[in-house]
């Protein structure tokens, strides 16, 4: 990556669309199941919009939209930051995830075809290209390049995922458990939900392990200062 080995301070931001691509996903949701009203109630759900019709052309553009502007969050969040504390930025790493793109693979029959990839917990993993694949608030995040595994659509694990649900986790956690984790690893915890305690995610070293035919680690960091929604304020305010 052109920069020396060391030690570094790095911020690692995550945001999206800020609400709005959440409302586009249920507005184009709700007209795909309008227009398959011969799908079984159970089955609604599963209902699509063909990318060659109105209602698709329109909702990919608006997604497409949405995922530019979530890119426009970041810089601007890592611009702000490194503006106020006055320090030169070596590498900045936009990592999309949980997006949907149009691309070119092999099909099964040995055919190559223009298909639409949904990465939904994964991030693309093209052959050369960088990406940060984050633990936890209390655990490492690593900076990674891709492998371009066709086998699994040149992608990989997003994160460490979660071992639970958020509402298991509040149930099953008390923050003085949680602190207790955090202090040993010598994090500050500015705020956060209960929901999203370490303990509540997977192991990110066994996750990592798992899929190192899919990506190669690059760098690792450690987190020290952490800010996230506090418990009860929705994420994308």
């Amino acid at each position: 990556m052109g920069i020396s080995r060391g030690t570094y301070l790095a911020l690692l931001s995550h945001s999206g669309s800020r609400g709005t691509g959440a409302q586009v996903a249920q507005h184009y949701s709700r007209l795909a199941r309008e227009l398959r009203p011969e799908l079984p109630k159970e089955l609604s759900h599963l209902a699509w919009l063909d990318v060659s019709t109105e209602a698709g052309q329109e909702y990919w553009a608006a997604m497409e939209l949405m995922g530019r502007y979530a890119a426009a969050n970041h810089a601007l969040i890592h611009a702000h930051i490194a503006r106020a504390l006055a320090v030169r930025v070596l590498l900045d790493i936009e990592n999309h995830h949980n997006f949907a793109w149009r691309e070119r693979h092999t099909l099964p029959d040995g055919s190559e075809a223009d298909v639409i990839v949904h990465r939904k917990g994964a991030t693309p993993a093209g052959a050369g290209v960088l990406g940060i694949i984050p633990g936890s608030m209390g655990t490492t995040g690593y900076i990674v390049r891709g492998k371009g595994v066709a086998a699994s659509l040149n992608s990989a694990a997003h994160g460490a995922g979660r071992r639970m649900s958020r509402t298991k986790a509040k149930a099953l956690f008390t923050w003085e458990v949680a602190q207790r984790f955090l202090r040993e690893r010598g994090v500050t915890l500015l705020s956060a939900g209960l929901d999203e305690v370490p303990m509540a995610y997977k192991d990110i070293d066994e996750v990592m392990a798992a899929q190192r035919d899919l990506v190669e680690p690059l760098a690792r960091f450690e987190p020290r200062l952490v800010k996230m929604a506090p418990s009860g304020e929705p994420p994308e305010d």
